[in-house]
């Protein structure tokens, strides 16, 4: 019982768009109109309005953060507490990909999963971060950026010596954030894929 309702929790959590909610808060067209059509922070960033985007992304990546602190201030001190961890890092993720609130159609979860990644160990969010900055300045495609630690989160992981059931949650959420990217990877390989701060496009 305690398992199942630390993950209905931060599933209910990762469920709140902060894409939709800053866009209406800043007057914007809803972000699953334009651009991707993804609530998320990079589609926000096409409205032109930089403090929107970034009020989503710091949104979204504090609710994966707050789920993830919470499950391991609160859970059990036994052998449960790593798995509920574990769980809840999953689970508030799912609710940003497929939210209750928005009929299951959500964002990719890039800053979710960042803010889940800064609550099991600051180093790994913090170096996870880097690979995606590097190679989104590099390129200028938040999509490649975002395939590339996905890559190297489950990898990062590892080398710190995190606990296998949070390298588990790692593996899974990296699997999901390429899965979700799909579309991207055709996009990229077409030459088709918008690139950080274009204009945006009907979706």
């Amino acid at each position: 019982m305690t398992t199942l309702m630390f993950v209905v929790c931060a599933y209910l959590i990762g469920s709140v768009s902060f894409a939709v909610l800053m866009s209406k808060a800043f007057g914007l067209a809803d972000p699953r109109s334009y651009g991707s059509g993804n609530p998320g922070a990079t589609n926000v960033l096409r409205s032109g309005k930089k403090a929107a985007a970034a009020l989503t992304l710091l949104g979204d990546a504090a609710k994966g953060w707050l789920a993830v602190f919470l499950a391991i201030r609160f859970a059990p001190h036994n052998g449960d507490g790593l798995l509920i961890v574990a769980l809840v890092a999953i689970a508030v993720f799912l609710g940003h990909v497929f939210p209750i609130f928005l009929k299951f159609k959500g964002g990719k979860g890039v800053a979710t999963a960042l803010g889940v990644l800064l609550a099991l160990s600051v180093w790994m969010g913090l170096a996870v971060m880097a690979v995606w900055l590097l190679v989104a300045v590099t390129f200028r495609y938040s999509s490649l950026a975002a395939l590339v630690a996905s890559i190297a989160a489950p990898i990062i992981a590892m080398l710190i010596h995190l606990r296998p059931e949070l390298v588990f949650a790692t593996a899974i959420m990296s699997m999901l954030l390429i899965w979700r990217h799909k579309s991207n990877i055709q996009n990229l390989m077409t030459g088709k894929e918008s690139k950080i701060g274009g204009k945006k496009k009907v979706a």
